[in-house]
């Protein structure tokens, strides 16, 4: 079994808090080096709990394990360049081996031609359609995943001067959550799964109260 690492690494981000103090060092004496670090919860390679979009959703603690874990299908977008929407017309000629259950890997490869620490990877990336969601509903996706800024009202908030987004402009949240379906943001590396099908895994850690959680996100192809 081949393993495909699917994160990014974690550093300094413009759009994200990523702070690190050591507080014991092996250089003054130390004989456990240890680290303290402050990260957003929605940092890089991330799981969204129902709490990051519904008021009395569950947060990252009471989510079963398996909801991240399980058979994915990835879906070949790299037609889409940037600014491209990801249409249900998409999927249908796409994505017909998605199955009920299937968590869903939406792969565009944006990462690859824009670097996530710049502001246009966020400007000018592709983004996904009503229509695109509606499908995924439809057809009982557990989660679905991207390698690309999901929602188009995301630009908003990077450019100068910022705009606030109402709540049904993210478009992903709005429609997945209500449906069951969590979303796995800022994937990387998609491209070398090679396959239609893979198992996946993007374990969160147990933070009770917490709205979402940076992930090692992997992928696992026979």
């Amino acid at each position: 079994m081949r393993i495909v690492d699917l994160s990014f690494s974690i550093r300094p981000h413009f759009r994200w808090k990523v702070a690190s103090q050591l507080v014991a060092a092996h250089a003054t004496g130390h004989p456990l080096q240890s680290t303290v670090l402050t990260i957003s919860c929605h940092a890089y390679t991330h799981v969204d709990a129902p709490l990051h979009y519904l008021i009395d959703g569950r947060d990252m603690a009471a989510m079963p394990v398996d909801q991240w874990v399980g058979e994915a299908a990835v879906v070949d977008l790299t037609h889409l360049g940037a600014n491209g929407e990801v249409t249900a017309e998409d999927l249908k000629r796409r994505a017909e081996h998605v199955r009920a259950g299937d968590i869903v890997l939406l792969r565009t490869d944006w990462p690859k031609r824009v670097s996530v620490e710049t502001e246009p990877f966020w400007k000018q990336g592709p983004w996904t359609g009503p229509s695109a969601c509606e499908w995924l509903v439809a057809r009982q996706a557990r989660a679905v995943g991207y390698d690309y800024p999901p929602d188009h009202c995301i630009r908003d908030t990077i450019a100068e001067p910022r705009r606030r987004p109402a709540r049904e402009e993210y478009t992903t949240h709005a429609i997945f959550f209500p449906a069951g379906i969590t979303v796995i943001e800022y994937l990387t590396n998609l491209d070398q799964i090679d396959a239609p099908r893979c198992r996946f895994v993007a374990l969160p850690l147990k933070l009770e109260g917490a709205d979402g959680c940076p992930v090692r996100a992997i992928a696992m192809v026979e």
